[in-house]
């Protein structure tokens, strides 16, 4: 097949999204098939990459490390016609989810979308968190589903939120993978080493941006509770962003500054080194919709301490591959939980949680995401195969490309009204209001 994938964010950008559709693609491109990624530029991005198309972008959106692309390229409908992809996969319902959209429909070819990421909870980047323009954003990516031939939903959690909310387009799990061989392959001491971190001490680790929508300043005051009581303890910080500076000033007037290691980006063995040296990961996140990083925590048989959110949930066993605790939980019961994780540190277990920990994580390799997200493709272009005896004419891509900008604006519009009025609840009740 060929794939012709349209993502808003892509390497060497940091953050789960990036690294999930860089590494659909690496696994489709290895299963036989052609990828081309058309994505925003980055800073310091490859001067060379093979089958990716860069769109010049709007760099730091927001005082984020967001680049927004401006999908105005003369030749993006030239290089995509000449690649002639079988279907569009596309990775945003905004910006270049709409240009997808369009390719798709100027192509004749039908698009999926995966639901990466629930945009309502990420308001903080504009207008001081409006709740209007939440509202907005939820419907409009709800509305967006509808626009697709066919959606992913990197858990069942995010698939359960689809369908309570109206979406009516076809809907396939499909979990993210992850690489067991590298993130199973990490060293402990080599690890530790690296990180100025003792050998014996209890770490305590966490992956990620280091954002607000993240819940890092509960995170911060739930470590530094589990610090004071647990002298021989350390914190392992991977990860950057607007965040981290007040995290590491937290544990600074805490005077925890010598326990907290803040090891900013870390990628390959480095990464996996530092999930080895872990003896809990610690996750706060409520907007997740799948928490890669649990997966690869897991893979290096670290056990999770989560809250009960969509993604840990799909993922997170209370007391069988770690803790999962209710979404109302307080810092210091999260510190509870972090204490007798680390009250069984050594013992057969906690051994036993590491061991279900790496099960658990052994149905999320990227074989078989590529495998499931494959077949879905195929499904999809069984369902849709019809339009390829269509007339192809310059005439019907002009009369379909109307018709998908007459979607694509009256989505805008719906998403819109909604948001304006919005049902009792102060959010969008359904996608059909």
């Amino acid at each position: 097949m060929k794939i012709l994938m349209f993502t808003n964010t892509y390497t060497p950008h940091v953050g789960g999204v990036a690294r999930s559709v860089s590494e659909l693609a690496a696994g489709l491109r290895q299963a036989g098939d052609a990828v081309l990624v058309v994505a925003p530029e980055f800073e310091n991005m490859p001067c060379e990459e093979a089958g990716v198309l860069r769109m010049p972008a709007v760099q730091h959106f927001a005082g984020s490390d967001f680049s927004v692309p401006l999908p105005l390229s003369p030749g993006l409908a030239k290089a995509a016609e000449a690649f002639g992809p079988d279907i569009i996969h596309s990775h945003h319902p905004f910006l270049l989810g709409d240009t997808a959209l369009r390719a798709a429909s100027y192509l004749n070819v039908p698009v999926v979308f995966t639901h990466h990421t629930r945009y309502e909870l990420y308001g903080h980047y504009v207008a001081q968190d409006s709740d209007l323009l939440k509202r907005l954003a939820l419907n409009l990516s709800l509305g967006y589903c509808d626009l697709c031939d066919g959606v992913i939903a990197p858990s069942v959690s995010i698939a359960d939120f689809l369908a309570e909310h109206g979406v009516a387009a076809p809907v396939s799990v499909v979990p993210t993978g992850v690489d067991a061989r590298a993130f199973g392959s990490g060293v402990a001491s080599r690890g530790r080493a690296d990180l100025a971190i003792p050998q014996q001490a209890f770490v305590v680790g966490h992956v990620g941006r280091l954002a607000p929508e993240k819940n890092l300043g509960f995170l911060t005051d739930a470590l530094l509770q589990f610090l004071r009581r647990t002298p021989q303890a350390h914190v392992l910080v991977v990860g950057d962003g607007p965040s981290r500076r007040s995290m590491a000033e937290a544990f600074e007037r805490a005077a925890m500054k010598d326990r907290a290691h803040f090891a900013g980006v870390l990628r390959d063995n480095a990464l996996a080194d530092a999930y080895a040296a872990m003896d809990v990961f610690a996750f706060s996140s409520l907007s997740e919709t799948q928490g890669l990083v649990l997966v690869e925590a897991m893979t290096a048989g670290c056990p999770v301490v989560a809250l009960d959110a969509p993604g840990a949930r799909d993922v997170v066993t209370d007391r069988v591959n770690g803790r999962l605790l209710d979404a109302g939980t307080s810092a210091s019961g999260f510190a509870v939980a972090l204490w007798d994780v680390a009250g069984t540190a050594g013992s057969r277990d906690f051994q036993t949680l590491k061991q279900a920990a790496q099960e658990t994580a052994a149905a999320y390799t990227i074989e078989r995401t590529v495998a499931r997200t494959r077949n879905y493709y195929l499904e999809v272009l069984k369902r849709t195969q019809v339009r390829a005896v269509h007339e192809d004419s310059l005439w019907a891509r002009v009369r379909r490309a109307l018709a998908k900008e007459m979607d694509i604006i009256g989505n805008l519009a719906h998403a819109a009204a909604d948001a304006v009025m919005p049902g009792e609840d102060g959010m969008a009740g359904t996608k059909d209001g």
